[in-house]
């Protein structure tokens, strides 16, 4: 006795719940009368059942509009300056005067330390009194020649004006070393830190100290192997850094790698930002947007999706009958698709009920939405359907 009842009240609880969703058999409607088989259907399907009047399935529809597509890219990079130099000592000595104050801004050209030049001074003295004692050997030897000398060769001429040659050499060489003993800026910027004092003893080659050129950044970064139809020279980024929360920077790229990294499947770019304010600092982390827009493509609520065998379908009402158009989802954000159809723009289509639509099955559109509002002769019609 149990047993029946117990399968008695589960077949009440599944009819129940069946009539709640779908409404009342159609052959049960002229047995219980109009009024006690209509039924309000679940939520979301409006403020009447799924079907109506002669089975038809109540629908709400909206025109097919065009819209593009933001495709936005995310990457972490890191910056540094456009222009940077690590300056280092040409040859090696004593230091005997410094000018290498941190965070100094140089221009190019600017002593930044010297060395002890007394060696390389004595050295260029000699060259030119070298060259000196040259010159006279030359300008007697042209003397005596204009004067009808007989016995000044030819051969002695030329090896006096080739020793005046070399001994002019010899004072360029010596001039370069003593101008190597003092250590300028090569580039413009802000020196970083440095440890060199004076009555140092650096040897030949020595890193002194680093210049970063901050008028501009390069932010390097990596992106996926999708992003590559992206990549063009110019294409604008946007950046933050958490040291300025809720600023936002915008840079252009400069340049991208050639090829993907084979590991991690990425390709290297660097975009440019300007830092004429000198806000930013070389070695800032950095969050990294690059917005693609699309051309206007369909788009319309992810509610009008439906699937099949066949893939995704979108759902239209001609002369009364639901007919499924095969679609291509090309992209989804949100509550929003955007997918490739040939219906033409403003096509309405359904886009709340069509999970309950079978091909040709009858169908009645509740509402109309568009841009945002109901159709008058739609909210007639809802008007009419009881609650």
């Amino acid at each position: 006795m149990r047993t029946v009842t117990a399968i008695t009240a589960s077949a009440i609880i599944l009819g129940g719940a069946h009539v709640l969703t779908f409404g009342v058999p159609v052959p049960l409607q002229g047995v219980l009368g109009s009024e006690d088989a209509r039924v309000t259907g679940p939520a979301g399907a409006g403020d009447t059942g799924a079907r109506q009047r002669g089975g038809a399935t109540t629908v709400i529809a909206q025109p097919l509009t065009l819209k593009p597509y933001e495709d936005v890219i995310r990457a972490v990079g890191s910056a540094r300056a456009l222009h940077l130099a690590n300056v280092t000592t040409e040859s090696a000595g004593e230091v005997v005067a410094t000018y290498l104050g941190a965070n100094r801004l140089v221009e190019a050209g600017d002593v930044l330390l010297a060395l002890d030049p007394r060696t390389q001074q004595l050295a260029l003295d000699l060259a030119q009194a070298n060259l000196k004692q040259a010159q006279q050997t030359v300008d007697r030897y042209e003397q005596l020649r204009a004067n009808g000398n007989l016995t000044l060769t030819e051969v002695a001429l030329s090896e006096a004006q080739i020793a005046l040659e070399q001994a002019k050499i010899e004072v360029e060489i010596a001039q370069v070393a003593l101008e190597d003993r003092t250590v300028r800026a090569p580039i413009s910027g802000r020196l970083g830190l440095s440890e060199v004092e004076v009555g140092d003893i650096l040897s030949s080659n020595e890193e002194i100290v680093s210049i970063d050129d901050l008028s501009a950044l390069l932010i390097e970064f990596e992106l996926p192997e999708r992003a590559i139809g992206l990549l063009q020279k110019d294409t604008t980024i946007l950046a933050s850094t958490p040291s300025f929360t809720g600023k936002v920077f915008e840079g252009e790229i400069e340049s991208f790698d050639s090829r993907l990294d084979s590991v991690t499947r990425s390709i290297t770019v660097r975009a440019q930002i300007d830092n004429s304010d000198g806000l930013l600092w070389s070695g800032m982390t950095f969050s990294v947007r690059l917005i693609h827009e699309s051309e206007p493509l369909p788009a319309l609520p992810a509610t009008a999706i439906t699937w099949s065998r066949a893939g995704s379908n979108i759902w239209i009402e001609e002369d009364g009958k639901a007919k499924a158009v095969p679609v291509v989802i090309l992209h989804r954000r949100n509550e929003t698709v955007w997918v490739d159809t040939d219906l033409e723009p403003g096509t309405m289509v359904i886009t709340e009920g069509a999970q309950k639509l079978r091909e040709g099955g009858a169908v009645r559109i509740l509402g109309a939405v568009v841009e945002g509002a109901l159709s008058r002769s739609d909210t007639k019609n809802k008007a009419e359907v009881p609650s």
